[in-house]
Order: structure tokens, then sequence, then C-alpha cells
């Protein structure tokens, strides 16, 4: 692992992310097959965007080693997506969210890396809750809200002019698997 990577689960390392990397981030949120589901408009992001992005995400980690990481597949060091917190801005609960290439789609990775920010988030003390939420019309990122044992609260339009469904995800759920 570099000084980079956070953890690893049995398929994947999550990291985090280099400035230099932004080039990565335009390839996955610039497919309006991925960014369809961010926003209302569902337009791709252009390059600013995602170096907006990118640059938040890394400030969020180190200022609470929270932000959206870096996935990569152990087998090939590919890199397949990103997973992580943000912090709601509504609310200020961190929530987790992930988006994978298309071709990863279905192979139980978004899955994975979720279970796997799930218990490291109880594991490293970073709060006694978070929340997640996806388009309502998202029914394969729903399934894997549902298969870390989030709880469903509320339909709601986000920030982004989203309509979501909001899950919570409480540290007395995680003691009690």
């Amino acid at each position: 692992m570099s000084d980079l990577d956070l953890f690893e689960t049995e398929r994947l390392v999550l990291s985090g992310w280099r400035a230099d990397q932004v080039d990565d981030l335009v390839r996955l949120h610039g497919n309006p097959n991925i960014s369809r589901y961010l926003t209302s408009s569902g337009e791709p992001w252009t390059r600013e965007q995602a170096a907006a992005a990118l640059a938040s995400w890394i400030g969020l980690f180190n200022e609470r080693r929270l932000g959206k990481l870096r996935l990569t597949r152990k087998s090939d060091g590919a890199f397949i997506g990103r997973a992580g917190f943000g912090i709601y801005s509504p609310t200020g609960e961190p929530e987790i969210g992930y988006a994978l290439f298309e071709e990863f789609h279905g192979e139980g990775y978004a899955t994975e890396a979720a279970a796997g920010l799930r218990d490291w988030f109880f594991e490293t003390g970073n709060g006694e809750h978070f929340i997640g939420f996806a388009d309502t019309r998202n029914a394969p990122s729903l399934t894997v809200l549902r298969k870390i044992g989030m709880e469903p609260t509320h339909v709601d339009v986000e920030p982004g002019g989203l309509s979501c469904q909001f899950h919570i995800y409480r540290r007395s759920y995680w003691h009690a698997r």
C-alpha cells in the first residue's frame, strides 16, 4: 500500500487522490451515463468541475479523514471509480457515495467498497451515524445501500435537484451485526 492508501477490501484498494489525477475523474464523471444520477441536469462534469470536486475531496480527507476515495482493483491496479464520504451540506452529516465506470457495474465492487467504508467509518470513530441517498430511479445504487444494512428514512429533493431515497446507518446497527 502507498502512503495515500487508506484501506483494502478483498478486491479493492481505497486511497486518497492526488491533484494530478483529475483526468481520471473527468473520465468517470464526464460519462453521461454516470453523471445522470448526480444532478437534476444530469450533465457530464467539465474538467473544472472535476478539479473542484477533487480539491474538495482532498481537503476533506486532510481535515476530517473523510472524502470520496479512489477505487483501484487489487488484481491489476485498474482505476474503477470512486467511493467515500462527503458532507451533506443541509445537515452537516457524513454521507456515503460511490460511482464506478460502467464496465465494472454488476460485479459487486460498489457493495464491497460501501461495506468496507461502513466498517472503516465506525472502526475509526468518525461518528454515530452516516446517511446515504440515491436518485429514486437508480435501483442499483439503492440496492447497494440496502445491502450494507442502511435503513430507508424518507424521499426528498437533495440540493442538486434530484428526488432521492434517503437512508441512515447508525453505530448501533453496526454493533448488532
